[in-house]
């Protein structure tokens, strides 16, 4: 409805689905009609970033642009009724302090669109300049001078790596073929990371001009997107994206009146984390099980079906067509000297604010965690750590809370940058069980067609679970550093050279809660329950009660202004008293 004075946004990613937008949906409809307010267009879109879903924003001629947060069915009716019938906001539903903390300091490059279009409507995208790229690319540029704006960018691969991408493609354009093959790695597997997927619900058009403007630049003229199958919003609007896409002419044959032609598949994943490599995923397309192979040859030289192949993850490829159409110089005047652009982190954990930040490459740990992610979650227990690069990352201490965002910053601390997971840890947590988590789902997910991975990290997560058991001996931190060096430098591919990383950076920084648990049988955090004692700190304690309601058994015995007392025969050692306890009183 181009002539709508009234438009109703509301995001319905998967965030927001989960959290009733479609009932939200739905609620607006019937209220409208109720009202009788016929010029009004509701819009459903992505998510924004932020999760206090569901998101609503409310743009009249009067008020202008005005967003709610945690909107439900129910609030409808009085929204319907006194902002867009009576032009007065209804402040209690009102987005506050935190939408506008989340979202100062970002710069929004990859998720310009997300929360702000209809991602099943080409004509939106096409009004906020939507394949202008790809037109320039056909138009008044060669596959080579593509490339060359590319690596003017200076974009680096998005995935995990960093490698350039204008680099990448230039070795595919260099290998001749009758057949070459633009792949989009949507794989995206690390726990607690959600971009890929975000992208794809919120602007899949982008996506699919970026594979587009690559595929004209290395001369491919087919493409997959290998996106797993757990992803099945993002996968639908894939496929009616790719059908308009088709239909108005900007994917298919002959593109835009021109000679080339290009084909897009989807193929979808099972949702294995080895996937996620290069070798391994294009296994997986070409009907074989998901497994590395060594290189070279690499994927450029002997890709899909022995034919030469660039992948990029789906952040990347977002990227491409405002690279083409603004010009390498534009992205490349964003971000560091060797870290050019934006990137998106995926921000969850013990912080205030989660959800996707994109901000630009340079900023800090502390910057990010502190500003859109508003702080640590309770006031009462400090910053500990941060987990980057998710599974295959580091674990890094309050004292690097000042490293700067950028490849080569982080890979000095022993992280990696990954494709952009980010998790906060406050005092609460336990590194060794950290550790072991993240061990524990390397090993669920490794291939185990080699023996480091397969052998060594299944031993690594043996010793850490002694540990975290009260089992720990002496020589086993020796063991475990030993063992992680071994893996990184022999094992396949890149699953098994960063598997070890988490627990290598934990030893590094907290070596410390490592020996409490081996030397003094004693977990610091208060996490590893045959380490706790279950007994209150009375010079910690508030006297709150809060543990005694938690307390699933009656195990604890409490009246007011009085300490809580455990009764150690009752109680079986849930630890619920201890994730309600704001003071950490109970060890």
């Amino acid at each position: 409805m181009e002539n709508a004075a009234v438009k109703v946004l509301i995001c319905e990613g998967t965030s927001g689905v989960s959290a009733g937008a479609r009932e939200v949906l739905k609620a607006f409809g019937v209220e409208l009609a109720r009202f009788n307010i016929d010029k009004a267009e509701i819009i459903s879109t992505g998510d924004r970033g932020l999760f206090r879903d569901v998101l609503v924003d409310i743009i009249t001629p009067k008020l202008g642009r005005i967003t709610y947060d945690f909107i439900t069915p129910e609030k409808v009716p009085q929204i319907v009724e006194e902002h867009i019938k009576g032009n007065i906001p209804v402040k209690k539903f009102l987005a506050g302090k935190q939408y506008k903390e989340f979202f100062s300091g970002q710069e929004r490059i990859t998720l310009q669109n997300c929360g702000e279009i209809d991602p099943e409507n080409l004509e939106e995208y096409l009004a906020n300049k939507g394949y202008q790229g790809l037109k320039r690319a056909l138009g008044e540029m060669s596959p080579q001078q593509v490339i060359d704006e590319v690596k003017k960018s200076g974009i680096r691969g998005r995935g995990g790596a960093g490698f350039p991408t204008g680099l990448k493609w230039s070795f595919c354009l260099g290998n001749p073929s009758d057949q070459k093959y633009m792949v989009c790695n949507a794989d995206e597997g690390d726990p607690g990371a959600f971009m890929d997927r975000s992208v794809l619900e919120g602007d899949p058009q982008a996506v699919l001009e970026g594979m587009a403007i690559g595929g004209y630049a290395i001369g491919a003229s087919n493409g997959y997107i290998y996106c797993r199958a757990e992803y099945p919003l993002a996968i639908r609007r894939l496929k009616i994206s790719i059908d308009q896409a088709v239909k108005d002419g900007y994917l298919g044959d002959n593109i835009l009146g021109s000679d080339f032609s290009f084909h897009i598949t989807i193929k979808e994943g099972a949702g294995a984390f080895v996937c996620g490599e290069e070798t391994a995923l294009l296994a997986s397309i070409e009907g074989f099980r998901g497994m590395p192979r060594s290189r070279p040859p690499f994927p450029a030289q002997k890709g899909l079906w022995e034919h030469p192949t660039t992948i990029n993850n789906v952040e990347t490829l977002a990227n491409i067509p405002q690279i083409i159409l603004k010009g390498g110089d534009w992205y490349a005047s964003v971000g560091t000297e060797s870290s050019k652009g934006t990137k998106v982190f995926a921000l969850a954990g013990k912080v205030k604010n989660t959800g996707l930040v994109e901000v630009p490459m340079g900023t800090t740990i502390r910057d990010l965690v502190f500003g859109p992610g508003g702080g640590m979650l309770k006031k009462k227990i400090p910053f500990k750590a941060v987990q980057l690069g998710g599974p295959s990352g580091g674990c890094l201490p309050a004292d690097l809370l000042d490293t700067p965002i950028d490849y080569e910053s982080v890979n000095e601390t022993g992280a990696i940058m990954g494709s952009g997971g980010m998790v906060v840890m406050d005092q609460s947590t336990c590194m060794v069980d950290m550790a072991k988590f993240f061990t524990a789902f390397t090993v669920e997910e490794s291939c185990g067609k080699c023996v480091p991975c397969r052998i060594g990290l299944n031993r690594m997560l043996e010793v850490l679970t002694r540990i975290t058991e009260g089992e720990g001996k002496e020589g086993d931190i020796e063991f475990l550093e030993r063992m992680a060096n071994s893996i990184k430098a022999t094992a396949l591919c890149g699953l098994g050279n960063t598997a070890p990383n988490p627990v290598l950076t934990t030893i590094r920084y907290f070596r410390d809660e490592y020996e409490a648990h081996i030397r003094e049988k004693r977990c610091p955090a208060h996490v590893c329950p045959n380490l706790v004692k279950f007994d209150v700190i009375e010079d910690r304690c508030s006297k709150c009660g809060k543990c005694f309601k938690a307390c699933p058994v009656d195990a604890i015995a409490w009246e007011k202004k009085t300490f809580p007392i455990i009764d150690k025969e009752k109680c079986i050692r849930c630890r619920s008293c201890i994730n309600e306890c704001d003071q950490m009183a109970i060890e």
